[in-house]
């Protein structure tokens, strides 16, 4: 179990992938900052679904979003429970980590992201390019704390939403954005896998943590149904 935040669980949910067909089973205790797998997940108070699996002998399979990277000859795996973010996502988790918390000092964290936003351009299988000042693979509806960013699906059916925000004006990326935090983004597309290659080294985020990816490396994102078992 872990007792943390998104980036403490992803770990431990990477850990119970490591010994795959042990029978492990992870659970969160929320105490991070966004804590957007346990928001989007939770169905009872995490003491009350410990006692109930126990006593029915069973937990909550979830989905899992595996991510393949293919660099300079190297190979890199890795499973996120929640969200996968470029663009937009990486930049501000930067930004809410280096200002103070708090509701209204986060929304304004935010709102300053966006002038240190930069486009990311990414290559299909098919050899199109595609500009993007935001591209996120969720598995879960709720990111960043106040964004609800989908209400088409679900952790267990087997599909990730993919939620675009295609390269224009700053005023298209901060209405994506206020529309989040407020009524939400509706409805989104739902795939079970994603390819694609980058043009330059770009920072993306993966369930809260941040990471690097490198120019010319080739990605693929699908999901594993059921393949993490969970209670809460």
């Amino acid at each position: 179990m872990a007792v943390g935040g998104d980036g403490v669980f992803n770990e431990v949910v990477n850990g119970v992938m490591d010994v795959a067909g042990s029978g492990a089973v992870a659970a969160v205790a929320a105490a991070g900052n966004a804590n957007d797998h346990r928001r989007s997940t939770r169905r009872m108070p995490l003491v009350d679904a410990i006692v109930a699996a126990h006593i029915e002998g069973r937990a909550r399979n979830l989905d899992l979003l595996r991510i393949m990277i293919s660099t300079g000859g190297a190979e890199w795996r890795h499973y996120a429970h929640s969200y996968i973010g470029f663009g937009l996502t990486p930049v501000m988790a930067v930004g809410l980590k280096r200002d103070r918390k708090g509701t209204l000092a986060e929304l304004r964290s935010v709102l300053r992201t966006f002038t240190e936003l930069a486009p990311v351009e990414i290559i299909r299988s098919g050899g199109m390019h595609e500009l993007y000042d935001s591209l996120v693979f969720a598995n879960v509806a709720r990111m960043a704390k106040y964004g609800r960013i989908s209400n088409s699906g679900r952790p267990d059916d087997g599909l990730f939403e993919v939620v675009a925000c295609r390269h224009g004006g700053r005023r298209r990326i901060a209405v994506l954005a206020l529309r989040a935090a407020t009524i939400g983004l509706g409805a989104q597309p739902r795939v079970d896998r994603v390819e694609f290659a980058t043009v330059e080294a770009v920072p993306f985020q993966v369930d809260g943590e941040i990471r690097q990816l490198d120019a010319a490396a080739d990605m693929v994102i699908d999901c594993l149904p059921h393949a993490l078992a969970s209670v809460g």
